[in-house]
């Protein structure tokens, strides 16, 4: 059907697909990064306590509870934190406010296929850099291109892969002109965070999630980090009430309780060791993942059969149809029970 009043580029543009959620009952999930263990009581409780008379009134604005128990937890200022719903939201936020139609956008490839999408519907220049095997950035060619902005997605998704911080400072304040925006949604369960940037220079953006560590995917609440003046831009170009109110009671527990998201992150952690081993017995390579899931690889074998087999046996995994990775599934690190069942049906069908 023509749509002419639709613009071209959205009629034009290839959505972003996420994982699949599956409609039947009795699947395992290791598709889309979620945290296979609950989330803190005390999110449940004031879910519950939340869900009062109070709904009828809209939320705060700049959910500034949540921007206080951020600031708490990672030692800034509330001036510092913007809050989305979601990380994805906070993306779209920093494009529509960055990038005008042919500036241009780099980042390594592969990584996360949102950022493609967005960056199309605001007709930027998408400037892929190609990873090396060892997924170690390409800080000088993203260097050369001289960016209005810069993605860096830190741990890289898909491959789980880290990012220098030394990396990341260095190219900080070599393009003082250039906006680097570092996507930490799996930084939980990595060694370290460029998070100590922020307070060091203007033109750095980090982006946290409550999604994947907190066990919060279903609740939708994202944190922007980045100079004053750049959080006040930002929130000029978001919607009116973009998190709502039981959003803003749950993610404010989920951050006061970060012993039990450690405690969660310190399993998925160990089990992670323990998949990396098996898929290697099984003939998979897998770079070294510092995120909560694997890119479990065999060079130049195309991987859509398993996949599709694992999917008979109503196990879910996250299969690439691209040049890149058409050899590789991304899968989650489930629970240590999920796991067994998972090494036994790549096994069986092998075999």
């Amino acid at each position: 059907m023509d749509l002419p009043w639709i613009r071209t580029v959205v009629r034009t543009t290839r959505p972003y697909v996420p994982g699949e959620q599956p409609q039947e009952l009795g699947f395992i999930k290791l598709n889309t990064n979620e945290n296979p263990y609950p989330p803190s009581p005390r999110v449940l409780e004031a879910i519950r306590n939340g869900a009062n008379e109070d709904l009828r009134l809209y939320p705060d604005p700049m959910a500034y509870e949540v921007r206080e128990a951020a600031a708490r937890r990672y030692r800034l200022r509330p001036d510092q934190v913007l809050v989305g719903n979601g990380s994805d939201e906070l993306l779209s936020l920093i494009v529509r406010a960055c990038v005008d139609p042919e500036d241009v956008v780099a980042y390594a490839y592969p990584t996360y296929s949102l950022y493609d999408t967005l960056v199309a519907f605001q007709r930027g220049r998408a400037q892929q850099i190609p990873y090396p095997k060892s997924f170690v950035l390409p800080a000088a060619a993203l260097k050369k291109v001289r960016p209005k902005l810069i993605f860096i997605c830190h741990p890289n998704s898909p491959s789980g892969t880290p990012v220098d911080i030394d990396c990341i400072r260095d190219l900080v304040a070599n393009l003082p002109e250039t906006l680097v925006v570092v996507d930490e949604a799996y930084v939980d369960f990595a060694r370290e965070s460029s998070l100590p940037l922020v307070d060091a220079f203007t033109n750095i953006i980090v982006l946290r999630t409550l999604s994947k560590s907190f066990s919060l995917a279903g609740l939708r609440v994202g944190l922007a980090f980045a100079a004053p003046e750049t959080i006040g831009e930002l929130a000029k170009v978001k919607d009116s009430y973009n998190v709502d109110r039981l959003s803003i009671v749950g993610a404010c527990a989920a951050l006061d309780d970060y012993e039990w998201m450690q405690r969660n992150v310190q399993r998925i952690c160990a089990t992670r060791t323990r998949l990396v081993e098996e898929l290697g017995k099984l003939g998979f390579e897998v770079p070294p993942s510092e995120a909560n899931f694997v890119l479990a690889r065999r060079p130049g074998e195309r991987l859509e059969g398993l996949y599709r087999a694992l999917k008979q046996q109503r196990i879910l995994v996250r299969y690439f149809d691209t040049p890149e990775l058409h050899d590789a599934l991304r899968i989650t690190v489930g629970t240590d029970e999920e796991i067994d069942l998972l090494l036994r049906a790549v096994e069986k069908a092998g075999s």
